[in-house]
């Protein structure tokens, strides 16, 4: 669950664009593009290749 603290000053369009830029950090879109639709397996491995790219350059081993 993302949340986003507007600041007193903060102009509206500005906290959009930070909730669009945290929404697409967690992975909210892809989450849901994946359920709403048929994932190809084409897909599905890059899916999980990114996965496996993205936890190699954190650090986390499986």
């Amino acid at each position: 669950m993302t949340k986003l603290t507007i600041g007193g000053n903060e102009a509206v369009e500005s906290a959009i664009s930070r909730f669009k830029r945290e929404v697409v950090k967690v992975g909210i879109f892809n989450e849901l593009r994946r359920i709403r639709h048929h994932e190809t397996p084409v897909e599905k491995y890059k899916r999980k290749q990114g996965l496996r790219n993205k936890s190699r350059r954190h650090g986390h081993s499986r």
